[in-house]
């Protein structure tokens, strides 16, 4: 009988192996998107506060918590609303000055949003505003609403990492869509 974390690593194996061709940024034409897979979304070097945080949780767990504290250090925005919960402790060391919040309701200024597939409501298209990130959990079971959030007219560029998607808004720029093995 085979174990179930064999048959995940071995799901994940060959999710990353369909993916090789987009690891590291290759194909990204844009300077600016390309910099962001490579220096943010695809870094291996520790940061500050990876020694802080631990080795709690899974590999996937620590891989994502670790990306939402690099996007966090990027993006440095004003409210952050976690919709996923788990990650407060990365997203915190991320942005030190930023107020993390569960209801987005409260979010002001530049926000970068967490949320889960399932968790997709009507007003996060509100506080979707230019300078914003939003970051879906497992896209890869509800492909739909990950779509979805693709063709919003204020969407501009969108990263699927197939954990999990990342959508921008910046309506001075044209509309791109990245596949990028993360």
């Amino acid at each position: 009988m085979l174990n179930f974390a064999l048959v995940n690593r071995m799901t994940q194996f060959f999710v990353w192996l369909s993916r090789i061709h987009r690891c590291r940024g290759f194909g990204i034409q844009s300077p600016t998107d390309y910099s962001f897979v490579r220096d943010i979304v695809n870094e291996h070097y520790p940061y500050y506060a990876y020694s802080e945080l631990g080795q709690k949780g899974t590999w996937l767990d620590r891989k994502v918590g670790q990306l939402f504290l690099r996007l966090a250090n990027h993006l440095q925005p004003n409210t952050i609303v976690d919709l996923a919960g788990g990650y407060d402790n990365y997203l915190k060391a991320g942005c030190r000055h930023a107020i993390i919040t569960h209801d987005v309701d409260k979010t002001k200024g530049t926000a970068l949003i967490i949320t889960s597939a399932g968790k997709m409501t009507d007003s996060l298209k509100a506080v979707c505003r230019p300078g914003s990130m939003l970051v879906i959990e497992n896209i890869s079971k509800n492909k739909s609403q990950w779509q979805e959030v693709v063709q919003w007219p204020q969407t501009t560029i969108t990263f699927d990492l197939y954990y999990l998607g990342i959508a921008t808004f910046d309506p001075a720029r044209t509309p791109q869509h990245y596949t990028v093995n993360f």
